[in-house]
């Protein structure tokens, strides 16, 4: 069985992005020479998602106001966990966007369903973060 481990370095410019990663872990994929086996890729921090959807613009702002209207970055002072951070809402929205994602390997492919795509999802950006790819298979 064959193993594999990439960080994927991102940072973003905005406190709330999606950034489609699918093209990154197929390069990892490629890079690993697995042709029958699983990806896993998760985010690496508490603030961030990694989440498998449409790569469609609508659907990425519809996400942003559902989040928003659950978890409102403001006002600050309605978390308890606010007091030396401001980032409450950032660890709710993970914690509903979900940490990862596992992906079959086909053939030498990610076994999607028609329109899927990976994103990292970042609700506390505007700094480096990263994400690890995981690959095991034959």
């Amino acid at each position: 069985m064959k193993s594999y481990r990439k960080e994927l370095w991102l940072n973003t410019t905005s406190r709330r992005e999606f950034v489609n990663i699918t093209d990154e872990v197929r390069e990892c994929l490629r890079e690993s020479d697995v042709k029958e086996g699983m990806v896993l890729v998760n985010a690496m921090h508490i603030t961030a998602s990694v989440f498998i959807n449409d790569n469609e613009s609508g659907l990425h702002q519809d996400f942003e106001k559902w989040l928003e209207g659950l978890a409102p970055e403001k006002p600050y002072d309605q978390y308890k966990h606010n007091g030396y951070e401001d980032n409450a809402d950032a660890h709710l929205k993970r914690t509903v966007m979900g940490r990862e994602v596992v992906v079959a390997v086909t053939e030498g492919k990610l076994d999607f369903g028609p329109w899927e795509a990976i994103f990292y999802g970042e609700f506390d950006g505007k700094r480096r973060k990263r994400v690890l790819v995981k690959i095991i298979g034959e």
